[in-house]
């Protein structure tokens, strides 16, 4: 009998995008693996819990999910959560960033100082600096400050990231244009927190690191996955939780965050490389995000 496994999520190490399992098992990823699995058949998606905790109830939740959490795990994580302002009181220091996703899509972040630059893997950033670093009031200050005084968002949907990949600008100097002129014009800002030091622009690129310099460009995105449904194809970039994968049709992306909750088995190491689960395919173009510059 094959056996059945639920992931746990993408992370980004020193090498590169792994696989987590629940289990502790590890499946670490590079460019031109085969990534294949199947849904188990006649399986329901259940809720992955909160906090290193069980579902009590092992509640369903909806395929195109992507916390895969009910409605009380959800509230318990959040409860926990900086990002989700759920934490006041942490100690550590942290950072305001800059993260840079593609022309016209630029958010400002913080994350604490001893994630390095993890959350901007784990986000997609194509391109991103450092604005500056504080305690965590102070960097959330500072972050409410950029969106007010420089309408720049905190979160940019992962629909509007997968889109605009296909377009990124070939040359390192575009990419990291926009993050200069808007870093410039933030440090400028006299409202900054006393507590907080400002930092010099140094432009980060990930381009390489998510293999994004030489895959072709997606043409769409996995919607949700089915009971017995298949993902098939060979690995060609990585951004944050997706997965950028090629078959006979092309390449698509796929958000590993959708496998979490589902029982899924190996698919046969011979079968070619397909998708049959629901696809949306993009569209011409990609969203740009207004008042910038």
């Amino acid at each position: 009998m094959v056996r059945a496994w639920r992931c746990a999520g993408l992370r980004w190490a020193t090498e590169g995008p792994v696989l987590l399992w629940d289990g502790g098992r590890r499946s670490p990823l590079s460019w031109g693996k085969r990534v294949a699995f199947a849904v188990a058949e006649g399986g329901v998606r259940e809720c992955v819990g909160a906090r290193g905790h069980a579902c009590p109830v092992r509640a369903a939740v909806s395929r195109r999910s992507a916390g895969a959490r009910c409605e009380e795990c959800a509230r318990l994580d959040r409860a926990h959560s900086v990002a989700a302002d759920g934490v006041a009181d942490d100690p550590r220091p942290y950072r305001v960033y800059l993260a840079w996703f593609g022309p016209g899509l630029v958010k400002v972040g913080i994350t604490a100082v001893e994630r390095g630059p993890a959350r901007l893997l784990e986000q997609g950033a194509v391109c991103f600096s450092w604005l500056g670093g504080g305690p965590l009031m102070a960097a959330r200050r500072t972050e409410e400050l950029l969106r007010a005084a420089l309408r720049v968002p905190d979160r940019i949907p992962y629909a509007e990231k997968r889109a605009v990949r296909g377009a990124l600008p070939r040359d390192g100097e575009e990419r990291i244009r926009e993050l200069r002129e808007l870093h410039g014009r933030a440090v400028e800002l006299a409202q900054w927190p006393e507590s907080l030091t400002r930092a010099p622009f140094e432009g980060v690129d990930h381009l390489r690191v998510f293999g994004l310099d030489t895959a072709p460009a997606a043409r769409g995105e996995v919607s949700e996955l089915v009971a017995g449904g298949v993902v098939s194809g060979e690995l060609v970039a990585a951004a944050g939780p997706d997965l950028h994968l090629a078959g006979g049709e092309g390449v698509i992306v796929l958000d590993t965050r959708l496998m979490r909750g589902w029982e899924l088995v190996p698919e046969g190491a011979g079968g070619d490389a397909e998708v049959r689960v629901p696809v949306r395919e993009f569209k011409e173009g990609g969203p740009l995000q207004d008042g910038l510059f």
